[in-house]
């Protein structure tokens, strides 16, 4: 396991924290904040015990230019409420002016750098960079599970010259999804959508060695049901993957994993709010049609094997989730997954609104704060963010 800021001396020390506040903005607000509120408990806990912290965050994709439409100046307003605390905000990346302010700074302060995309170097570590910012303080934690699959330079490069350690929430993305893969409690439920099956072939292979069920939806399993010899008619599936499908299929029948796909569908001609809906068998898809969300059947089928699970992991919609007519089977996900007494685990930015949309949130065991970084390490890649932070002694 790695080691911890509770195995840490930090009082009166300045520690680089890196967080994940790449949070959607509309009109100069945050509209959802949990990555926000989920950094919470690490950076109170190192306020509380007398740390100088310095903080760091990427929001959106700005390509290593300054851009105000992805300023982190919201962010550091809204931070300083949640504190209740003034949280300084010089407006730079780098620079002689922060070196003297991570000076001054006294124990308890906050300071947040602007988004460390605005400088080129982020994306492709660059070592100067992570000197610089490695200079402006003694300690590094990460708190930033969903960049740890990225090897920049302020998940890798900083953590490279001091002293790395994993905050709270970083400690508890890597046990609880350790914890699935190597010890998880049986009947293992795995569900996985999502649109294409690309994206997903190595975590698929994976779980099919460790859960006893996993079921599948949304385009991904449209290239399944085609490598069943079903007719997917204008339904979006991956024609190059069909043989990788098939090699998955066989791959379950050989281990004796149970994969469950559809047996009936939403279909409409096209992912359109107004558009002419039908519930069909998967034997049964019209010509021109698309199938965009599972049906009725489908969900009571896999609201009982959801029932009766102990692990339950859930990453990607049933459907087109973000049209509401076609959402319904995620929803319905989303309710057999709540009121399943199994330990739930949930990654995936549709996966997680479709909970917090249904107010369920709060009767879910874990939900990830991850989608590439939680797939890429419960496909057993090594995480670099994960990789460079101090083993526990």
């Amino acid at each position: 396991m790695k080691a911890t800021i509770r195995d840490a001396d930090v009082t009166h020390r300045r520690v680089f924290v890196r967080v994940d506040y790449n949070v959607p903005i509309k009109d100069g607000q945050i509209t959802d904040d949990t990555r926000i509120r989920a950094s919470l408990p690490t950076l109170e806990d190192l306020i509380q015990r007398g740390a100088k912290l310095i903080l760091a965050s990427h929001l959106g994709r700005p390509k290593g230019a300054a851009d105000p439409a992805y300023s982190l100046a919201p962010v550091a307003a809204h931070l300083s409420r949640l504190l209740r605390r003034p949280v300084a905000f010089p407006g730079r990346v780098v620079g002689p002016e922060l070196a003297e302010f991570a000076q001054r700074m006294q124990p308890g302060e906050v300071l947040l750098l602007e988004n460390v995309r605005f400088h080129p170097g982020e994306t492709r570590n660059d070592p100067e960079l992570a000197r610089s910012w490695a200079d402006l303080a003694e300690l590094y934690v990460s708190d930033a599970f969903g960049t740890a699959h990225r090897a920049h330079a302020s998940t890798v490069g900083v953590a490279e010259h001091l002293p790395a350690y994993a905050g709270y929430l970083m400690d508890k993305e890597i046990t609880v999804l350790s914890r699935v893969l190597t010890a998880p409690q049986r009947p293992f439920v795995a569900v996985i959508g999502g649109a294409k099956i690309k994206d997903k072939i190595g975590v698929i292979e994976r779980l099919l060695q460790k859960v006893d069920v996993l079921l599948l939806g949304g385009g991904l399993a449209n290239t399944f049901l085609a490598a069943k010899g079903f007719d997917v008619g204008a339904s979006l599936y991956e024609p190059d993957n069909v043989d990788v499908a098939r090699r998955l299929l066989e791959q379950a029948e050989l281990q004796g994993t149970k994969l469950l796909l559809p047996v009936d569908v939403v279909t409409a001609p096209a992912p359109e709010p107004d558009a002419p809906r039908e519930i069909v068998d998967i034997s049964s898809i019209p010509d021109g049609s698309q199938a965009l969300d599972i049906g009725p059947k489908t969900v009571e089928q896999y609201r009982r094997e959801l029932l009766s699970a102990r692990l339950i992991l859930w990453n990607g919609p049933m459907g087109v989730f973000e049209v509401p007519p076609f959402a319904e089977g995620t929803y319905a996900v989303a309710r057999a997954v709540a009121d399943s007494e199994a330990e739930s685990v949930i990654g995936g930015g549709d996966s997680l609104a479709a909970i917090e949309g249904a107010g369920l949130a709060h009767r879910i065991s874990h939900l990830s704060t991850g989608g590439g970084a939680t797939l890429e390490f419960l496909e057993g890649k090594i995480l670099p963010g994960v990789a460079v932070l101090q083993d526990r002694a």
